[in-house]
């Protein structure tokens, strides 16, 4: 029995070994690749290591993608938070607060959930254009703000339902409204639908691609927007754009590694009712 365990974890770890293996090829290549000289860089050798690091990639890269890197954290900065606040708004109302219509209401604002980018482009295009809005970062904010709330709005009321209505109705009794109840009692008690809705909500907009290319011009354009500039054209240096897209993976790398723990947290905490 002992020597049938034996052989089967071992069958696992080398299951296992190979899978991350086969995964961290892309980046094993990234690497090595932005580590080249661009004239050492073709299909024969792509698999080697650079005979020498050329670091200069990195400063190359960054010296390129420094606006679209404000841009971006700019944008998912201001949007991740507004979202997620507007979201622990909406869950504190249809978690806490009874009103006609209320499952219906949060029915349809979670249909939001399952509407592609592509659908809506044009639509929002026009609006933002109508708006005033269009080629800058607080239209582009606008559209990831309303178009993030279906989630950030699940997340919370999810969250929020597990918190006992006794502890709401004491806080009524001794005249709290509705906005010192949330601020007092609501609001404290928030910090893991938060770090959930954070790290969601900085990782879908900092990835986003479509919007970023179509919504704004030039001097607004997001990192992602300015990778693909990057490596645009027919004769393409790839030690700057796989440079460029290992600095464009930083941040949301940095989050994952300091909040991930509680972002797992955060999501169980949220699963009980709903």
């Amino acid at each position: 029995m002992t020597a049938k365990l034996t052989w089967a974890r071992v069958l696992l770890y080398a299951t296992l070994i190979v899978v991350a293996a086969i995964y961290l090829m892309p980046i094993y290549m990234t690497v090595i690749t932005a580590l080249k000289d661009p004239a050492d860089i073709n299909l024969d050798t792509a698999w080697q290591l650079p005979s020498h690091l050329n670091w200069g990639s990195f400063s190359q890269a960054y010296a390129k993608l420094g606006p679209n890197i404000v841009n971006s954290i700019i944008l998912a900065v201001t949007a991740t938070l507004l979202s997620s606040l507007l979201g622990s708004l909406n869950g504190y109302v249809f978690s806490k607060w009874s009103f006609r219509g209320n499952d219906l209401v949060f029915t349809l604002l979670l249909f939001g959930m399952f509407i592609p980018y592509q659908i809506i482009l044009i639509p929002l295009f026009q609006t933002l254009r109508a708006m005033h809005l269009y080629g800058g970062l607080p239209g582009l904010i606008l559209a990831h703000v309303v178009y993030g709330l279906p989630i950030t709005t699940l997340i919370f009321r999810n969250f929020y339902a597990q918190i006992p209505s006794s502890l709401t109705e004491s806080a009524q009794i001794d005249g709290a409204g509705f906005f010192k109840l949330y601020l007092r009692v609501i609001f404290p008690l928030s910090i893991p639908g938060f770090v959930v809705t954070f790290i969601w909500q900085f990782t879908q907009i900092w990835n986003e691609f479509l919007w970023g290319i179509t919504l704004t011009k030039y001097n607004a354009n997001p990192i992602t927007v300015g990778l693909a500039q990057l490596a645009g054209g027919q004769a393409v240096s790839w030690n700057l754009p796989m440079a460029g897209s290992i600095i464009a993976a930083i941040p949301v790398l940095i989050i994952y590694i300091l909040m991930g723990r509680y972002f797992i947290r955060g999501l169980l905490a949220g699963s009980v009712k709903g």
